[in-house]
């Protein structure tokens, strides 16, 4: 299956391809252009605002709510009926420390609202928190791919392997194009290791 998109690319592989370049090419600027960081830390409005920027020129439901079910493995993301209740409940979640932060990085997660590129919009929103609260930021170079996919699988029970993980990799580099990008540069394998599985409704 392949998503229906404004380039009208119908190969899975060309469309991957050109999806990771244009939302390489727009989180660059999003960065550059000051745009980022006009935006208020925590909100689902940033968090649109992002996923709108990145992805607006290739979907046409670029910074909206999915709406269709979906599924990673065997862990079904909230179902779209509880979809807006999740949100609020989430965007009430305290930020002014590390561990609080992660939490509401894990619940967004859990929620998974758009249809696709959850992954680089959430990890920039995330990036964005922690550089507003605590002037720090992930540098994802230094994240072991393998062991954040494990620990991102986890979190819904036990949070406390993500929050280390992480915590290992932070940097005050904030202002580091460089570091932002990684969040970006990796995502293939973050987004792509297991297939989504969906449901219309």
């Amino acid at each position: 299956m392949i998503l229906e998109n404004k380039l009208n690319i119908t190969d899975p592989a060309e469309l991957a391809r050109e999806e990771e370049k244009i939302s390489k090419k727009k989180a660059k600027e999003l960065f550059e252009t000051g745009y980022l960081d006009s935006l208020e830390p925590g909100t689902f409005d940033s968090l649109k605002k992002i996923h709108k920027y990145l992805f607006e020129d290739i979907y046409e439901f670029a910074g909206e709510l999915r709406k269709v079910n979906i599924a990673k493995g065997n862990f079904r993301f909230v179902p779209i009926l509880y979809i807006d209740k999740a949100i609020s409940n989430v965007e009430k979640m305290k930020q002014s420390n590390y561990n609080q932060i992660i939490e509401k990085y894990v619940e967004m997660n859990i929620i998974h609202p758009f249809r696709e590129g959850n992954g680089r919009s959430t990890r920039i929103w995330l990036d964005l928190i922690l550089k507003k609260q605590l002037n720090v930021v992930v540098d994802w170079s230094k994240v072991d791919k393998t062991d954040y996919l494990l620990a991102m699988e986890r979190s819904p029970i036990k949070d406390v392997e993500i929050k280390e993980l992480l915590k290992q990799s932070l940097t005050d580099k904030v202002m580091d194009r460089e570091i932002y990008m990684k969040g970006i540069d990796n995502s293939y394998l973050y987004e792509g290791y297991v297939a989504f599985k969906t449901e219309k409704l």
